[in-house]
């Protein structure tokens, strides 16, 4: 019997197809059985390849050296930004201003133990008696075959019968097919190397409890109400509503002042109390007095004692010295609309500030300066609309009132420190469409109310009273134009209004006043005829800015024009007395308080001029240009009541201080043993002798 061929243990390869084993190969020449070993080595000897996937996309060299540039932001674009929540608080939607801009793309979780904790230790026991089971398992099943083998092969030389032998043959046929069954048994499929060199970690965190908190409130109240409204219900709400608020007005008044009274208590406690710069602000205002005058002494000594020397060799002209330049940061780049001094402090005057171009409107000013500190107001008082016009009450210097570019009208005091005016028009109670030219107090009315006028360039001239907490209004004319009626579509007759700049009050006949208007006419009223006027004059070609009666002299008055004219009237001639003509726009004109024949006018050239009748009834006795830049335009001008200075104002916010020559200011000399006459009947009287040598002489009258 030939011995069993050997088994030759050949090379395999898994299901992977990357490990290589070894198995026997029966050897059929010598019967010898010998291994034999792979081709290329060992597997940690053999070059890694890369696996890819099968929808992975194919990119050239140039695709993938190109760079694509990603900002990284906070912020998640697909965060929603308009999420809202009802507040029940505020009883509506509200917008969440903050969002949450997190994003998550990837979690892992997983757990992580100290290698030398208890757990740590008994897994790693574990996982090193699990491996060495398995290593003798395997060392089992390798030398198991060998074995059997080892213990089927018969003994050499025993006395077998070459039947027993044939017998054998089958079954040594069966062994060897089981043997080959056996061999080639699939191996486990080995774990893929991972390509991005990734190294998995894990780790157990402590998870905060959670807590919930929920509040439960009770919703908003709700009430459906459903009615058929008329015009008579409508009506009826509205005169009960109106009833309610003049009911609250009333009420108010009393409880006010004491309201204002504790205010005033707790403020002076509060004052004893702590250091308080009103403690020693009246000191405070002398010293800095005292300094204005140290630094600015000079300008006090020639408002004080200059006297132009030159005066004596010319008779018929005369200078202006300028002193001081009132100014404030905040007004510079308003214009000067109106000045005004007090009637019984000499030294304080009032300045509006605003704007007239109706492009350039903001804001307003009205500042109180005084002579005695020309560097700072005294008084500040801010507008929302443009100051046109102001004016101070002659027995109550502390009473203010002003007009406004948006055509309300106010009342300031300055006793109380507050910087809204205590009195203001409004659309309820009368203001007017247009901006407010003029103001003017009047004597107090038969029930002692104080009362002031305006006009407007919507046509009215309205009188106000200071009634309680209110201001009370009627018109006293409407500026029809003649011949401009218009024919509406019922057939009725529609009047234009004529736009009125200016007016003035007769000194001594209360009822008479004067009005003039952007159409060049001057109106000559009354306050008791509300529907016509008295007498009416072509005064001008275009818009009249000024006029103003003489102080002393009932008859006369002076007006000035954009047309560039100066005109002295008569109010008994329609006929100018007479007539100048300045060159350039005129923008004010005043009487000289001392005088009854001396004028002042200031033109949108920068200059001003003065005219004294009596020294020439032709030409300015003085013409002067008082502004630095040529572009300057002077608006207003005054005399102050005692001393001999005029206030200059201009387009740039500034108020010029002028000192007047000693020929600007001429008295009567004296002659030799007679006394100087002095009074209103010497001034009337001078004023007449001029206009007599103007005046046609009146027809004799037929015996």
């Amino acid at each position: 019997m030939p011995p069993k061929a050997a088994l030759k243990l050949k090379q395999t390869t898994g299901a992977g197809g990357k490990g290589k084993g070894l198995r026997p190969v029966r050897d059929d020449d010598d019967g010898a059985t010998h291994t034999e070993a792979g081709d290329q080595g060992d597997d940690w000897m053999q070059p890694k390849s890369l696996l890819k996937p099968e929808d992975q996309l194919e990119l050239s060299e140039a695709e993938l050296k190109e760079e694509f540039t990603r900002i990284l932001t906070a912020n998640n674009p697909h965060a929603p930004q308009n999420i809202v929540r009802y507040s029940f608080k505020e009883k509506q939607y509200k917008q969440i201003s903050s969002v949450d801009q997190l994003a998550v793309h990837f979690t892992l979780d997983g757990n992580m133990l100290h290698k030398e904790s208890d757990e740590a230790r008994r897994q790693q026991a574990r996982l090193e008696g699990h491996a060495e089971v398995t290593s003798s398992k395997k060392y089992r099943k390798g030398h198991s075959e060998p074995a059997a083998s080892e213990l089927g092969e018969p003994a050499e030389g025993s006395g077998a019968a070459e039947g027993e032998g044939a017998a054998e043959k089958p079954a040594e046929g069966a062994a060897e097919a089981r043997d080959d069954g056996a061999t080639p048994a699939p191996a486990k499929p080995e774990k893929l190397t991972n390509q991005f060199n990734f190294s998995e970690r894990a780790s157990q965190t402590y998870n905060n409890p959670y807590r919930e908190r929920g509040t439960a409130t009770e919703p908003p109240p709700r009430l459906n109400f459903s009615a058929n409204v008329s015009q008579w219900e409508i009506f009826d709400a509205y005169q009960e509503d109106f009833a309610k608020q003049e009911k609250n007005k009333e009420k108010k008044v009393v409880p006010g002042r004491k309201e204002e009274d504790t205010k005033k208590k707790k403020l002076t406690a509060v004052e004893a109390q702590g250091d308080d710069i009103s403690k020693i602000a009246k000191s405070a205002k002398i010293i800095e007095r005292m300094v204005n005058q140290n630094t600015y002494d000079d300008i006090a000594q020639d408002f004080k004692y200059w006297e132009d020397v030159s005066d004596e060799y010319r008779e018929q002209e005369g200078t202006l010295l300028p002193l001081w330049k009132f100014s404030y940061e905040r007004a510079k780049k308003l214009a000067v609309t109106s000045i005004c001094f007090s009637p019984r402090y000499k030294d304080l005057f009032a300045v509006g500030h605003g704007s007239y171009d109706f492009l350039k409107q903001t804001r307003g000013m009205v500042l109180f300066y005084t002579l005695k500190n020309p560097s700072y107001p005294e008084f500040i008082f801010s507008t929302e609309s443009g100051v046109m016009c102001l004016d101070i009450h002659p027995e109550h210097p502390y009473l203010v009132a002003v007009g406004f570019y948006d055509g309300s009208v106010g009342v300031y005091n300055l006793t109380e420190n507050q910087n809204a005016p205590v009195y203001l028009s409004t659309a309820k109670n009368g203001k007017h469409t247009d901006p407010v030219w003029q103001v003017r107090w009047q004597k107090d009315d038969l029930d002692n109310n104080l009362n002031f006028f305006s006009i407007s360039s919507d046509g009215r001239v309205v009188a106000w009273t200071l009634v309680k907490n209110e201001l009370e209004y009627y018109d006293v004319l409407k500026l029809t134009l003649e011949g401009a009626a218009q024919d509406g579509p019922d057939g009725v007759q529609l009047f234009s209004l004529g736009c009125g700049t200016c007016f003035d009050f007769h000194k001594d006949t209360d009822y008479l006043f004067l009005v003039g208007t952007e159409e060049g006419k001057l109106h000559k009223c009354s306050k008791a005829y509300s529907s016509q006027f008295l007498d009416t004059i072509d005064a001008h070609h275009m818009a009249v800015y000024k006029v103003a009666w003489n102080p002393y002299h009932p008859k006369i008055f002076i007006t000035c024009s954009a047309d560039w004219t100066v005109k002295i009237w008569d109010h008994n001639i329609k006929e100018p007395m007479f007539t100048f003509d300045l060159n350039s726009s005129v923008g004010d004109v005043a009487w000289a308080p001392y005088s009854s024949t001396i004028f002042a006018a200031v033109t949108a050239d920068g200059k001003v001029h003065v005219y004294d009748l009596n020294v020439n009834k032709y030409e300015a006795i003085c013409e002067q240009a008082v502004v630095a830049k040529k572009k300057t335009k002077l608006t207003h001008i005054g005399f102050n009541p005692s001393h001999p200075i005029i206030m200059v104002g201009d387009d740039r916010g500034y108020v010029t201080s002028l000192k007047l020559s000693p020929n600007l200011r001429k008295m009567p000399k004296a002659k030799k043993g007679q006394q100087i006459e002095q009074g209103p009947e010497v001034e009337i009287a001078k004023l007449d002798k001029i206009l007599s040598l103007v005046r046609e002489p009146e027809p004799a009258k037929k015996a």
